[in-house]
């Protein structure tokens, strides 16, 4: 129930909602780089509250500790609710895409205009724990938007589907899971070889 291999064959079912998902973060990446005006004070509001825990969390007296314990229980919560708020017609997983995306392509837009090293930040920062972190986040919300569109396929036939409803949770059960893995490898990687790297 909860193999790797089961795990597969339930991102194949959503194959859809895990296309839909990587494409609204992909726009989110343009939108960020692009942002402007009332959409760029907003990322920025994102980034200077980021940096703010991160200082905090570097004056604590472990701060490698204190950085896995934050990002672990933060991307974890979030991963866990996004799947199970995207029964709101998948709204929240689709707004959630799109802001983690633009942070992303702000930021490094912002590195290219201030003639900072993009390849340092991409490589040193990004790269090492956000090739497991992006796809859990990813896949956590193409089971929001999946969900999300069940709910709406539901209204519409008004009724539940007898065997749909049953099986679809049991996979946001074992996605949870796995997703909850993955970003606890996340944060390992995210609080050791990428603050060593930033350091």
């Amino acid at each position: 129930m909860f193999s790797i291999f089961t795990f597969g064959r339930d991102l194949y079912t959503i194959r859809k909602a895990l296309m839909l998902s990587s494409l609204l973060f992909i726009i989110g990446i343009a939108v960020g780089w692009i942002g402007t005006g009332s959409l760029e004070r907003l990322l920025m509001q994102q980034l200077q509250g980021l940096g703010s825990i991160s200082e905090k969390l570097r004056e604590s007296s472990n701060p490698q500790l204190s950085f896995f314990v934050f990002i672990f229980l933060n991307n974890s919560i979030k991963g866990i609710l996004i799947i199970f708020l995207g029964a709101l017609f998948g709204i929240l997983p689709a707004i959630f895409l799109l802001i983690n995306g633009a942070v992303i392509g702000f930021l490094v837009h912002t590195f290219v205009l201030q003639g900072k090293d993009v390849f340092e930040l991409i490589v040193k920062g990004l790269l090492p724990h956000g090739i497991i972190e992006i796809p859990a986040i990813i896949i956590a919300c193409a089971f929001g938007l999946q969900f999300g569109a069940n709910v709406a396929a539901s209204m519409v036939r008004r009724t539940r589907s007898g065997g749909d409803w049953p099986s679809f949770m049991r996979q946001t059960l074992t996605a949870s899971i796995w997703i909850v893995i993955l970003l606890l490898i996340a944060a390992v990687i995210e609080s050791t070889v990428t603050f060593a790297l930033l350091s």
